[in-house]
């Protein structure tokens, strides 16, 4: 049986419209030209439950550094840490290497608050957990693309 949801029922906000991106698979998409790096680059489900918001996104192309600070939809959210893995997985993946990249819990919404961004922010403790079959396959599910 499943365990129970922690945040049953989650209030919903509407998403931002945006341009669409080009694509892996699209017409003219070439994977080696470059790509202006905005804060743009974040997953549309933690949008609508606003725990990351494109004010949350900070991005310096010229010092080479990004800061998502996110929001967990409760104080106790049991998948802060999950939350914010998938956050820097997905960045790790589509920034280039040169970014130093830091994601953080917003100020006082969450009870661990310290004990998660110490540990989104040990390299050592990212690595380790990314040696973890399980969670990779946990992490790769929640940043598969889902198209409406």
């Amino acid at each position: 049986m499943p365990p129970a949801l922690i945040n049953a029922n989650p209030v919903v906000y509407e998403k931002k419209e945006r341009p669409a991106r080009s694509r892996p698979g699209d017409a003219g998409f070439d994977e080696y030209s470059t790509e202006l790096i905005d804060q743009l680059e974040h997953p549309y489900s933690l949008e609508e439950l606003k725990v990351i918001t494109e004010d949350a996104v900070e991005v310096d192309d010229k010092r080479s550094y990004v800061r998502v600070t996110f929001t967990p939809t409760v104080e106790h959210c049991s998948m802060a840490t999950i939350i914010g893995l998938c956050l820097r997985v997905k960045l790790m993946r589509s920034l280039p290497s040169r970014f130093k990249v830091d994601i953080k819990v917003a100020p006082g919404t969450h009870a661990t608050e310290d004990a998660v961004n110490k540990q989104l922010n040990d390299k050592e403790r990212v690595a380790a957990a990314l040696e973890n079959p399980n969670l990779v396959d946990m992490v790769d599910e929640c940043l598969t693309p889902s198209y409406e």
